[in-house]
């Protein structure tokens, strides 16, 4: 009985021993304890905040994912082989850049065979334009990448002939200032025929897609 006294006086005055509705009181955190449970800041926070400065944000590191779309050899020797045919046929306007340049020539010897097994075909334009064109641009089996390229090389082959009639049409003669308009003008067809060539040569070799200047967005539009 002396205990049970004992330990009545020793509870504080102010703490009821259970709620209105009969059920004990859950403890609770006092206000003095719960100001003095802090969570750790991260390192680089509680320095700038020791420091007086605005803490870092976090930063999140992205992952960074490489997806390599190989070529296949396939694809790519069709459509080298696709840019050979305005080659062959916009060498014509080399002529007068050749002749005073004979070096050049030695350029063009690697394709000298190719080029005397083309011409020695007849018709070899016509049969390898339709070929090219119905072939490979109209074959649904193929790749986009095949027949992007092989439709570049048919845009740029119909361009070509625009030069020659032009030429009919205002025939320049062989004399005068229009005389050597014609020749500037077959030496600037010629070097963009080449430059286009080089060019689609290495893309297609890397497994890349040739955009040539011109002719791209009207392939595109056909495909």
């Amino acid at each position: 009985m002396a205990s049970i006294s004992m330990l009545r006086y020793s509870l504080p005055p102010h703490a009821p021993s259970s709620s209105p509705n009969g059920t004990t009181p859950r403890f609770r955190l006092l206000p003095q304890l719960r100001s003095t449970v802090k969570t750790p800041l991260p390192r680089p926070v509680a320095a700038a905040a020791a420091a007086g400065r605005t803490p870092p944000s976090p930063s999140f590191t992205p992952s960074i994912s490489m997806s390599y779309n190989l070529t296949p050899a396939t694809d790519r020797l069709i459509s080298t082989a696709a840019y050979f045919l305005p080659l062959f046929n916009g060498l014509q306007y080399g002529r007068f850049l050749l002749a005073q340049y004979p070096v050049l020539g030695a350029a063009l010897e690697p394709i000298l065979p190719l080029l005397a097994l083309y011409r020695s075909v007849p018709y070899a334009s016509f049969v390898a334009f339709f070929a090219l064109y119905l072939g490979v641009v109209r074959n649904p089996r193929l790749s986009r990448y095949v027949r992007f390229n092989a439709m570049q090389a048919v845009v740029l082959d119909v361009l070509l002939v625009l030069p020659l009639l032009l030429q009919r049409i205002f025939n320049p003669g062989r004399a005068g200032m229009g005389y050597k308009l014609m020749v500037m003008g077959h030496n600037a067809v010629f070097v963009f025929v080449v430059f286009c060539f080089v060019y689609s040569l290495v893309f297609c070799v890397l497994g890349r897609t040739p955009y040539l200047p011109f002719v791209a967005e009207a392939a595109g539009r056909q495909l």
